[in-house]
């Protein structure tokens, strides 16, 4: 990244103060506050990027890619327990599964596109493509009932939380194994000169995770005004725009590490978060969601489930060599536009 570029950055790291200062201080609301905080993530999304880099100096691509997710979902799991408090079932769940989808079609789609051909972590990219399938199937449980009938019945959250259980239970079990599977593949490495500490790196991640946090709920806040402003429905504004926008350190960080070359590390991001979301993420908010307000069901829409299951299959196929090309990225983007319209089309429920 050029030097002035990084300067930019760097300086624009000023607008987080002020979009939380205008946003709890003096109230300001609606489209402005909207536009502010969506280009205070953007240096926000190059420092998670740069820290998380420096994390993998000393971890590996694979553990990097897991801090990457972990730091880039704790923004959304505050915000979707908000919305629960705050009475949006419908924009938690589809800000769920438009995290999932996003993550793995418009984020790698664009890394693939951003970064150098070259080599994947084969292995570990068809292990996270499987939590987001077994998630999707699980999924199913809660949310055929739910197409018949109240979606947030107390009744589908008490068939809810057995799977969530089981859903954590198994991410919890596979990232143990794939993280030491990755320490043991990089314990001969040494970082390269000028890499942050190992503590350094943790502190500016911790930092800039907290800092999105605010800004994404702000952020998140606005968007209802400004969908309506433009005509959207609210299932839309969830899916897409919400889980776009609260996604958007993340989505940057990986798309910087891919422009640096490191498409082991990038599509690592991308699709970690994406199992991420699916057998931690929701599993978590629906447990949880108990503490906040009414439990939240994983009562999820025909469509929701059948793009999460799309995006699943064409990742699968596109990485199965092992190796990322341009023109792939840009099979994968068009994929997530067809996802995006079938949202626009769906409306709400």
């Amino acid at each position: 990244m050029p030097v002035v570029t990084r300067k930019i950055l760097a300086g624009s790291l000023a607008l987080t103060p002020l979009t939380l200062l205008l946003h709890y201080a003096f109230g300001v609301n609606g489209t402005a506050i909207f536009i502010l905080a969506a280009l205070s993530l953007m240096p926000l999304a190059w420092l998670i990027g740069e820290a998380t880099e420096h994390v993998a100096e000393h971890t590996g691509p694979g553990i990097g890619g897991f801090f990457n997710a972990s730091f880039g979902n704790a923004p959304e799991l505050i915000i979707a327990l908000l919305a629960v408090h705050n009475g949006l079932p419908d924009v938690v769940r589809g800000s769920v599964i438009g995290s999932v989808v996003s993550n793995l079609l418009l984020v790698l789609g664009f890394t693939m596109i951003a970064g150098r051909e070259g080599e994947l972590d084969r292995r570990s990219l068809f292990l996270q493509l499987g939590l987001v399938l077994g998630a999707t199937l699980a999924f199913f449980i809660p949310a055929i009932p739910s197409w018949d009938g109240n979606p947030d019945r107390h009744s589908l959250y008490v068939l809810t939380l057995p799977v969530a259980a089981v859903l954590l239970a198994v991410y919890v079990g596979l990232t143990i194994y794939n993280l030491r599977v990755h320490s043991a593949e990089h314990q001969e490495h040494e970082p390269s000169e000028g890499a942050w500490s190992m503590r350094t790196s943790l502190v500016v991640l911790a930092i800039a995770t907290i800092a999105t946090a605010f800004v994404a709920e702000t952020l998140v806040g606005s968007l209802e005004e400004f969908g309506h402003q433009l005509g959207l429905s609210d299932f839309f504004v969830a899916v897409v725009i919400v889980a776009i926008v609260g996604n958007a350190a993340e989505h940057g960080g990986a798309i910087v590490v891919a422009r640096r070359g490191k498409m082991k590390l990038a599509t690592e991001i991308a699709v970690s978060s994406a199992a991420q979301v699916a057998v931690f993420v929701a599993p978590a908010i629906a447990i949880f969601s108990w503490i906040v307000g009414p439990g939240l069901p994983l009562a999820f829409r025909p469509v929701e489930l059948a793009t999460m299951l799309f995006a699943t299959i064409v990742v699968g196929f596109v990485v199965y060599d092992g190796r990322a090309r341009r023109w792939e990225g840009f099979v994968v983007v068009g994929a997530y536009v067809a996802c995006a319209a079938a949202y626009w089309i769906s409306g709400d429920r």
